[in-house]
């Protein structure tokens, strides 16, 4: 024999209960015997505590809900049952709600809503449901019948929370003879009846528990089905982790943990019944019949290769802590603050003392902080008064973050692997708790951080075979569609190589942002953010980024903005990691730059710019090795502008340099204003970040630049009318090539550094010079060091372009990934 419980959502609707019986005559049809427990149809019980809240402080409005709850059940009986059977539940209905409404006027009345009457009125939500269904069944071939547990399941008369009379309960439900018959009973949940006949209620989700004492009372059950809306257990809440997958297999200990954390699936008390007796509980969805759902039973399957089952968490949760100098030693203080707690009804979640006995923290529901503040200040009053306890602290605001599994047992590491997770993702842990069983690591978090705890867990553990990162990009011009088009055409291979998946939540040009926590095709990222895209605004892409709560997140900025820079403080505090291939914040006045680097030093996340200097060449890593392997730099000359190297290295007399500038714009090296190359800032900027890699404090101010045009092409506001003016230079610069080309040298626009100066200026170097033979667009770089002295340490090679830049961003990502 089964018992099967359906949820309010499994009963939400004529649809579903149609459902319900497609699962009920499939079982029948294989010869099982059934019991079947259902809930309330969906929101009724929220319904009728509203209704009856409403009357109770005399608001006159609870008389027409009534009616309107009243006729939208009825709708359901007439789409569900035809001719006589559907008299028969309409009348039932009839009588529930006429009762319903003498409550109701009571409660009016009297100005009161009672436990009592708590209990009665809310046990007609599945008085209705069991009997409409019942009688649904019956039109549909079952043989089927109504039965009301309050007459089987006997309680205290604790109401809105009973406890079971289990022996008495036992006895009536196997005097009741399920065993010897086939008539399939549909079995209120929730409800039972204390020694007066008075009804009274099992607690909220208490058709859970129903379903597991009637289970555990009838001989011969071998299976508890647990019937919902989701595919069982989750590894964690959906609503936060995305990627929250199913469990398969869970032990009666790991599901109790689970369910008294937090996890809405399960029903805590449901457990116990079915653990004494070994009888197996499904989690199954009731809208995906066939998926196998959850299996809870004496024996947790360890084909799952994290150590851990479940990530689950408890809202509400408030931090009440005694502390003082006068509690060390003391006997019995921990007593007396349990006892007072206990004696005012005020339920300890969670336990933490440290060994010096200074302090003792407790976990409680929100609800009932004040209540423990003002009872625990009344009982340690001489304590307080006498400086020997600090007072009565309390924290709001705050999450209990549990981690379960049986795996965990004896099993080294498995907390600093926790917290390690959580702190490089900037999650602050303030409170822990793991019992001697290893079974539970619980930990106390703001309720800010939840989200992003329950994703930084559930990645180091159950996606730990394959790494995620996550990439947030603003900028997807030319750079930017270029590493998009990269990252595509790499994503299997490093999914394949090095376990990981890369994924892209978020894209922004200067017109549109859109985020998917769900990620962003990398195929038609174009179509999304065009249809699906916001208007663009880069403090709402972060404040959106942040809030995804996503560990191993990376900022891409592919701009040239001097905005957005000014925000990176924002992603680093939020520990993201940053890479990007714009050059203002790394050569911004040296106080914010040294506050990105103590930043991403301080948060455990990375600040990477390597494109930043020759675009995919690695200049700012070889620096930066150097300086850690232990040389010092003594001095850099370079060629370090792309654009400008084009021009000079093809600026031979045989073209007019207008002409060439004009071909390096078509060809995409310079920026739509060439003046931006021309006037030597970029050239400066990158030097400033060459001597401040090298380990010297230095501004944009500090290098002295001589101009490579007059000023008033500058003051020109049209860049076609720059174009037209800058031919009347050529002349100048045709006599400059030629005097340089008479003593055999060419023209180099060169940045120098060393400790003393800092210039970038445009000169002559002849055949000895490793400059004199660059081609094409390329960068060179020449660093003088301790080692490199006689010979400086060369790198060259393409310094600008798309694909190169891309390239260089796509290598910091898989630095910042550790896959390089």
């Amino acid at each position: 024999m089964k018992i099967l419980k359906f949820g309010g959502s499994s009963v939400g609707s004529p649809k579903a209960i149609e459902q319900v019986k497609d699962i009920l005559q499939s079982k029948v049809q294989d010869g099982e015997h059934l019991g079947v427990v259902v809930s309330a149809f969906k929101g009724v019980t929220d319904s009728l505590i509203d209704i009856s809240q409403k009357a109770s402080r005399k608001d006159t409005t609870y008389q027409g809900d009534i009616t309107s709850l009243y006729g939208h059940k009825r709708a359901i009986i007439e789409d569900l049952i035809t001719d006589d059977l559907r008299n028969q539940a309409i009348n039932f209905l009839d009588e529930a709600y006429q009762d319903i409404h003498q409550l109701l006027n009571g409660m009016f009345l009297l100005g009161e809503f009672t436990p009592k009457a708590y209990d009665r009125i809310v046990s007609y939500g599945e008085k209705i449901s069991a009997k409409t269904i019942s009688l649904y069944l019956e039109q549909e071939g079952l043989i089927s019948a109504y039965l009301d547990a309050s007459t089987l399941v006997k309680t205290n008369n604790e109401h809105t929370s009973a406890k079971v009379d289990f022996e008495t309960t036992n006895r009536k439900i196997q005097e009741f003879g399920f065993e010897s018959s086939e008539t399939v009973y549909v079995i209120t949940g929730f409800i039972g009846s204390d020694e007066t006949g008075a009804i009274t209620t099992l607690g909220r989700g208490g058709s859970d528990y129903t379903a597991a004492i009637f289970a555990a009372a009838i001989q011969g059950v071998d299976e508890l089905e647990i019937w919902t809306d989701v595919n069982g257990v989750l590894t964690s809440n959906p609503r936060f982790v995305k990627q929250a997958y199913t469990i398969p297999t869970l032990s009666y200990s790991e599901a109790v943990e689970l369910s008294n954390f937090g996890a809405k699936v399960i029903y805590p008390p449901t457990i116990m019944p079915a653990m004494k007796k070994g009888i197996p509980v499904y989690i199954k969805n009731t809208f995906e019949a066939d998926h196998p759902g959850t299996k809870i039973s004496d024996n947790s399957s360890t084909l799952n290769k994290s150590p851990i089952k479940g990530i689950s968490s408890l809202d509400n949760i408030s931090l009440i802590r005694i502390q003082g100098t006068g509690m060390v030693g003391v006997h019995g203080i921990a007593a007396r603050m349990f006892s007072c707690l206990a004696n005012h009804s005020i339920n300890i979640i969670m336990i933490v003392q440290a060994s010096s006995e200074h302090s003792i923290c407790i976990a409680i529901d929100s609800n009932q902080a004040e209540k423990a503040r003002n009872v625990l200040q009344q009982q340690f009053k001489l304590e307080i008064h006498e400086s020997w306890i600090d007072g009565i602290h309390v924290e709001n605001q705050l999450k209990i973050i549990a981690v379960i599994g049986e795996g965990m047992r004896k099993v080294p590491g498995i907390a600093g692997r926790l917290f390690k997770a959580l702190g490089t993702n900037g999650v602050n842990v303030i409170a822990i708790a793991q019992g001697s069983s290893e079974l539970n690591i619980s930990l106390v978090v703001e309720e800010k951080d939840e989200a992003k705890a329950l994703n930084v867990i559930h990645d180091s553990f159950f996606l730990s075979e394959q790494k995620s990162v996550h990439l947030f990009m603003i900028g997807v011009g030319l750079i930017g569609s270029t590493l998009l088009e990269q990252l595509k055409q790499q994503q299997m291979s490093i999914k394949e190589r090095y376990n990981t998946n890369i994924t892209v939540h978020g894209l922004a040009n200067s017109r549109k942002m859109l985020i998917r926590s769900e990620g962003i095709p990398l195929s038609t990222w174009r179509e999304h953010l065009d249809m699906d895209g916001i208007q663009s605004d880069p403090s709402l892409f972060l404040e959106k980024m942040i809030a995804t709560d996503l560990a191993n997140a990376i900022f891409i900025d592919n701009t040239a903005s001097k905005e957005i820079p000014t925000l990176y403080d924002v992603v680093l505090e939020n520990n993201i990691s940053i890479a990007t291939s714009n050059k203002v914040a790394a050569s911004s006045p040296f106080e914010y730059y040294s506050k990105l680097k103590d930043l991403a030093y301080k948060k455990g996340v990375h600040f990477q710019y390597e494109t930043n200097v020759g675009a995919g060449l690695p200049i700012i890593s070889s620096l930066r090795n150097l300086i850690n392997s232990g040389d010092d730099i003594l001095g850099i000359q370079a060629i370090l502008s792309g654009s400008l190297s084009f021009i000079f290295n093809h600026f031979d007399g045989s073209k007019p340099f207008s002409e060439l500038v004009q071909e390096a714009k078509e060809k995409g090296f310079t920026e739509p204003d060439p003046r931006e190359d021309l006037s030597g800032n970029d050239v400066v900027r990158k030097l400033v970040i060459l001597a401040r890699e090298s380990g010297y404090q230095i501004n944009m101010e500090d290098v002295a630049i001589k101009p490579i045009l007059p000023d008033y092409l500058f003051d020109i506001d049209s860049v076609d009318e720059f174009m037209d003016k800058l031919k009347q230079e050529d002349n100048s610069f045709s006599k400059r090539i030629a005097d340089a080309m008479y003593r055999k040298c060419k023209l180099r626009i060169v940045a120098n550094w060393n400790p003393e100066k800092a210039t970038v200026e445009v000169i002559e170097v002849d055949h000895t010079h490793p400059f004199y033979n660059l081609k094409g667009s390329d960068n060179i770089i020449l660093i003088k060091t301790k080692r490199y002295f006689d010979n400086p340490l060369i790198i060259s090679g393409p310094g600008a372009g798309a694909a190169v830049t891309a390239a260089g961003v796509f290598g910091d990502i898989l630095g910042i990934s550790n896959l390089l």
